[in-house]
């Protein structure tokens, strides 16, 4: 069974962190999966920096272009990354754009995750029709999970093709604005999180955008399995380096 899989059964709030590869700097990637592990997160996103990201606000942005300048590539990612299940067992989801993954060809792209231990992808522009037709059969054949984005605009029809078509977890967009830009959810975001509970979906859903604390994570994990968090991680990262992990998570994790 897909570590994925493994991790959205167990009967716990399970916090995921998101974090781009490359930075603060090049070679920071295995220190901080390590960290992260260590200090007690349950998954992590790496991304995998692009130059014309599409749902980034500006401190993912910023950190995708200082990655892109300190060197960081696909394949630089899959060497960094080589011999990370020797170290590391928490699920890992490489996240980012398809483009790249077009570039580097998918049938190969998806080959070397299944080599090197990674988990699943999240990939925000690839459509579910698109993924069904061409491109299922080569995710599922090299066991990686893929995780589709849900909004508070995506119509009830469409949430229920994306759960009919997932097999791990879906990834609820708390907003339909840029990641990183709200701080607190409003009655709108409470009232979309428990109406996708009351869906019933056959899988867990996980909450990203707008959660930087314990008070947000705690709100968005109220109905749903879990939360991310990517824009504050960063943020503390420009701010404290790796230092700061263990501190910045055990405040996410008070109750």
């Amino acid at each position: 069974m897909n570590r994925i899989n493994k991790r959205v059964q167990e009967d716990k709030k399970l916090l995921s962190i998101y974090f781009t590869a490359g930075y603060p700097n090049l070679n920071d990637t295995v220190s901080i999966i390590k960290k992260l592990e260590n200090s007690g997160v349950d998954m992590i996103e790496i991304g995998l920096p692009f130059s014309d990201p599409l749902a980034d606000g500006p401190t993912i942005q910023a950190s995708s272009t200082q990655a892109l300048k300190n060197g960081m590539t696909t394949s630089l990612l899959f060497e960094q990354l080589k011999d990370i299940r020797q170290t590391v067992s928490i699920p890992l989801i490489v996240m980012g754009y398809f483009n790249p993954i077009l570039q580097y060809g998918v049938e190969a792209f998806c080959k070397k995750c299944q080599e090197i231990g990674i988990d699943g992808l999240i990939l925000p522009d690839l459509p579910l029709a698109e993924y069904n037709l061409q491109y299922r059969s080569t995710f599922e054949k090299y066991g990686l999970v893929n995780v589709f984005l849900i909004t508070p605009q995506t119509s009830e029809e469409r949430i229920r093709q994306i759960d009919e078509a997932s097999n791990g977890f879906i990834y609820m967009v708390s907003s339909a604005s840029t990641t990183g830009k709200t701080s607190g959810f409003e009655k709108e975001q409470t009232d979309y999180f428990d109406r996708i509970a009351s869906m019933k979906l056959k899988n867990p859903t996980i909450v990203g955008f707008g959660i930087n604390n314990a008070e947000t994570f705690n709100q968005a994990t109220k109905n749903a399995n879990g939360a991310i968090i990517g824009s504050a991680f960063i943020k503390m990262l420009s701010e404290k380096g790796i230092k700061g992990i263990t501190t910045f998570i055990e405040a996410i994790r008070k109750v």
